[in-house]
């Protein structure tokens, strides 16, 4: 069936997509940011992290609050960043968690979307038919205009 009414000519639900998923990037990318800041922040600040890789791996277990113990902050401002590390780590991970909820949300309301404009368009169908079909009965109905002679009347 041909519906002359379309509700997807301007692709909203793509867009919208297209933004979730860049704030999903975005925060993926500040997750790295962080870990990078912590990293370097811990090799820079405490004398026992040795390596670049270890401040890695003790911002990463700070961040996501696992802490395994195999690396700890000694120092006292290696201590007070890790506490800003923790609060970088949360706030981050609720970020990607956020976004990641919204990419599958987005995905249910568009199918909902989809659904809903589908009916209404169905329906606004139906409704011009019926509309078409009372016309022609009122016009059946309807006594011919005064005035017409009989030549236009048969026209």
């Amino acid at each position: 069936m041909q519906l002359c009414f379309s509700f997807d000519m301007f692709h909203p639900h793509t867009k919208r997509l297209h933004l979730v998923r860049k704030g999903l990037l975005y925060s993926l990318g500040l997750c790295l940011v962080i870990l990078l800041f912590g990293g370097v922040g811990f090799w820079a600040l405490d004398p026992r992290i040795e390596t670049l890789g270890d401040g890695l791996w003790l911002a990463f277990t700070t961040a996501a609050t696992v802490g395994y113990g195999d690396l700890i902050p000694h120092t006292p401002v290696s201590r007070i960043f890790s506490v800003v590390v923790v609060l970088l780590g949360l706030a981050v991970l609720s970020l990607v968690t956020a976004s990641l909820s919204a990419l599958f949300v987005e995905q249910e309301v568009h199918e909902e979307e989809v659904a809903i404009k589908h009916d209404m368009a169905l329906e606004m169908h139906q409704l011009r038919q019926e509309v078409r079909a009372l016309r022609e009965q009122v016009a059946r109905l309807s006594p011919p205009p005064k005035g017409l002679d009989s030549a236009e009347k048969d026209q």
